[in-house]
């Protein structure tokens, strides 16, 4: 990846990429999950409660890993069916489904006793995948890797059924397994495919179950098969939406986070992004504009160009207009704020209409404060609200006011200097600076 940050913390359409394989073990039903990671714990801040961390101790390949694993499981206390199936899963293999857990589970208990079943593929391009050769009965022989010159042979080579890195193991031969793996290569590492070839040398199977849908096992080494995972899972949030009920006027010019919520009959038009956990109630119209962690409540409409903050509230039927920006605040029902505002740190009423260039200066360079604007309020353009402050409901201001102090309800609060005309003050200004140019502006130099 060419990044300081480890690979599986890059984030897949609004999470880490490694929850993604985290969320669908959980949502398979399992009884107990680890995630493996280095001394460092980089992971463990972004871990789900209940699922706990396993360390390994230095970096000797995934074999060592599931040697942390399965350490880390035989610790955990009497409440884990130390018997029952050990799926492995990999952090750069994000889109496993918790459908595609339960087929393999599945799989595994009719194998008829496999110490292992792994889940493999077939590609049109298998080029870079350890490619999986079968015995006569249809069991896996084993696995041949493919990363140098040499390690294949040409027939091998033309095999298309490729490893995925997912497996199911029987829990006692897996154990019996990682006991003898061996470092005995080049790279000084523990492979857990070996633990595959061990098991059949011990007169175990190891069988193989091809899944359909090669997407489901796509794995991430640089950024360009992020970007291509990403576009795969972008595409299922969408589908999701749109079956229940979304209409996205143009997915392939929309971003949605796989957190997002959506209402039913809700509009998004191209070229909006709507991140984190932003929740979206039913009749709303997103035009073209950037949400972050918001909530819309149902009937509300925002953009174009309009961007929605952390900590925003729009309550029903509220309107945020063009080229609005509003942040932790909670505009009630029906208010509008139609366009060029920023609302930040506010708490507008229901009914209240902001005017054109709104501001809430919540900032005093040191602190920021909070400004309450009652309902049915009616600023004017250009008014500037400097917090701490209230507006009573019903109140007016006037248009080009920066309100300092608070505003009684029903009251119009105007703060503006009085307008004075200087006659003659163009010339004044050209016989000061020696004359003015022939076109009769800019003076003359």
């Amino acid at each position: 990846m060419r990044s300081r940050r480890p690979k599986v913390l890059h984030e897949l359409c609004g999470i880490p990429m490694v929850l993604w394989p985290v969320r669908a073990a959980l949502a398979a039903g399992a009884g107990w999950v680890a995630v493996v990671d280095s001394p460092e714990r980089a992971l463990e801040s972004v871990l789900p409660e209940g699922v706990e961390l396993a360390v390994q101790p230095r970096s000797n390949g995934t074999g060592g890993a599931v040697v942390a694993g399965v350490a880390q499981l035989d610790s955990a206390g009497s409440d884990n069916n130390h018997d029952a199936p050990v799926v492995v899963l990999s952090g750069d293999v994000p889109l496993v489904s918790a459908e595609t857990i339960e087929e393999l589970v599945r799989a595994h208990e009719q194998s008829g006793g496999a110490g292992a079943t792994m889940a493999s593929t077939v590609l049109d391009d298998p080029r870079g995948y350890g490619r999986v050769v079968r015995d006569a009965q249809g069991d896996v022989e084993r696995v041949v890797e493919t990363k140098t010159a040499g390690d294949a042979t040409p027939e091998q080579l033309q095999i298309r059924e490729v490893n995925t890195g997912v497996y199911v193991f029987s829990a006692d031969a897996l154990r019996e397994a990682l006991g003898r793996l061996s470092a005995d290569n080049a790279q000084g590492e523990l492979y857990l495919p070996q633990a595959l070839d061990l098991i059949r040398s011990s007169g175990g199977t190891v069988a193989a179950h091809t899944l359909a849908d090669e997407r489901l096992v796509l794995g991430v080494n640089d950024r360009a098969a992020l970007a291509r995972v990403r576009g795969l899972a972008q595409e299922a949030i969408h589908a999701r939406h749109m079956a229940a009920g979304v209409s996205i006027v143009d997915p392939w010019a929309t971003v949605i986070d796989v957190d997002v919520e959506i209402g039913k009959d809700t509009t998004i038009e191209p070229f909006t992004t709507i991140r984190g956990a932003t929740q979206i109630g039913e009749g709303c119209v997103v035009r073209h504009s950037y949400l972050v962690d918001c909530v819309l409540e149902d009937g509300v409409t925002v953009g174009p160009f309009a961007y929605l903050r952390p900590g925003t509230v729009l309550r029903k039927g509220a309107k945020a207009g063009t080229f609005v920006e509003i942040k932790n605040s909670d505009v009630g029902a029906g208010a509008k704020i139609p366009h060029l505002s920023y609302i930040g740190d506010a708490d507008v009423g229901e009914g209240t209409n902001l005017g054109a260039s709104t501001i809430t200066a919540n900032y005093d360079g040191r602190d920021k404060h909070r400004t309450t604007i009652g309902k049915h309020v009616s600023s004017s353009v250009h008014v500037s609200f400097v917090a701490p402050v209230s507006v009573g409901d019903d109140a007016y201001t006037g248009a080009g006011s920066v309100i300092t102090d608070d505003v009684p309800a029903g009251a119009l609060g105007i703060a503006r200097e009085r307008q004075s005309n200087v006659e003659g003050y163009a010339a004044r200004r050209a016989s000061e600076s020696g004359g003015a140019s022939e076109a009769g502006g800019t003076p003359a130099t």
